[in-house]
């Protein structure tokens, strides 16, 4: 069984994603005295690290941390690491000039469009999405928001339709919709930046918001924020617990035509709604894993490269909707293959349990609420060894089945 991969997207719109981690976080006193905020342990980990995960499993291929307080412990930790496909390099800021300060230090590394997150917030929903303002609008950055019930820790954010009219500072109690933390931006915001020090929440975005160029979505996921002591341990609790709950999809037959042994783009043609029906998975927080045999290989007719490349293929199709896939795996195996090494018994080539096995153990799966959804009696036998539910999906109204399962 190969391990997950997820491949590189040529959307060159959504592949890059920076994340602030130079603050020196005083609201947590003594915590972080001889550590970064970012680098407090949540559950055996440091939050940076689930943060940079979690932007990871969406394609980003270039993440981009801008250091500044205590910044070797940052880059000791990530600098040149790969995680889930994904490179982490550091950008060292020289001295604090603010937010849109550590943004400029990295002006000659971005690309014309990129993510920007806050290191010391943890915003959980499809980050793809956000194009979808992106490709309807006249904009230089686009906010999640959230909607929340009490705002007076973090003031508000004031809409008329998608565009951001203003910014409020922390003003009592209320509903309302706040800062998310989380940033899709045009390379061109940097020509906001007209002096040093800089703050992109006190100067950069109001000056975008009255230019009318800075547009916001709201969301509903998890949100939490570590920069008090009482929300940070809050987080060591919540985080080390949580799960997400998984669809796992058969590939040929149900995400397409089973054209049999399908391994070109051209020989790929997608199922009615199956697309829509992983951006619904994405858009409501389950992770998205494909389990598919592929035989092929051991039967010599194409390589795993070619699986592969059009992994990646899929990939590229599903970004240009705000979709994705968190996960391929697949079986090359076959006991009466002709490439000798691969032509054995094996545990993971369903209805063996084997990749959803692998899968649950690398992914945090809630168990309980997870699916395995294919075409065969392989697919459902393996999802039963496995301690999960299989379904069929037989008609190709894949959209339906799966919003029964997830709304």
């Amino acid at each position: 069984m190969f391990a997950p991969r997820l491949p590189p997207s040529t959307n060159v719109t959504m592949r890059q994603a920076l994340i602030l981690v130079g603050g020196q976080g005083t609201r947590l006193g003594d915590l972080t005295a001889n550590l970064p905020k970012p680098m407090l342990d949540i559950g055996g980990r440091p939050f940076l690290q689930r943060l940079i995960e979690e932007v990871a499993r969406h394609g980003f291929q270039d993440i981009l941390l801008l250091c500044g307080y205590l910044a070797d412990r940052i880059v000791d930790a990530f600098d040149g690491v790969t995680l889930h496909g994904a490179r982490v390099r550091c950008i060292i800021e020289p001295q604090p000039l603010g937010t849109g300060g550590a943004l400029r230090q990295a002006a000659d590394r971005l690309d014309d469009r990129f993510l920007l997150l806050n290191g010391d917030s943890l915003f959980d929903f499809n980050l793809l999405d956000l194009q979808r303002v992106a490709d309807d609008a006249d904009w230089l950055g686009i906010v999640a928001l959230r909607a929340l019930s009490d705002t007076g820790r973090y003031g508000r954010v004031t809409l008329a339709g998608n565009r951001i009219t203003a910014f409020a500072e922390k003003q009592g109690q209320g509903a309302g919709v706040i800062n998310g933390g989380v940033y899709l931006l045009r390379r061109q915001v940097l020509d906001a930046i007209q002096g040093l020090p800089c703050s992109l929440e006190q100067a950069i975005l109001p000056r975008l918001a009255a230019e009318n160029r800075l547009f916001g979505r709201v969301y509903q996921g998890y949100f939490i924020d570590i920069g008090i002591p009482a929300d940070l341990q809050r987080a060591q609790v919540e985080l080390a617990q949580r799960r997400r709950p998984a669809l796992f999809f058969d590939r040929d037959g149900v995400l397409n035509r089973d054209a049999g042994y399908t391994h070109r783009v051209e020989d790929f043609h997608w199922m009615p709604t199956a697309m829509e029906a992983i951006k619904h998975c994405n858009d409501q927080g389950w992770l998205v894993i494909v389990v598919t045999n592929q035989a092929g290989i051991a039967r010599g007719f194409y390589d795993a490269a070619a699986v592969e490349r059009l992994h990646e293929w899929i990939q590229t199709q599903l970004r240009a909707i705000g979709a994705h896939v968190d996960a391929f795996y697949y079986c090359p195996h076959h006991p009466e293959g002709s490439v000798p090494e691969l032509s054995i018994p094996c545990h993971c080539r369903k209805p063996e349990p084997g990749m959803l096995l692998r899968a649950m153990e690398d992914w945090p799966v809630d168990r309980s609420r997870a699916f395995l959804i294919g075409d065969q009696a392989s697919d459902i036998e393996a999802a039963t060894s496995a301690g999960i539910t299989g379904l069929f999906c037989q008609n190709g109204v894949l959209l339906d089945l799966v919003r029964g399962l997830v709304d």
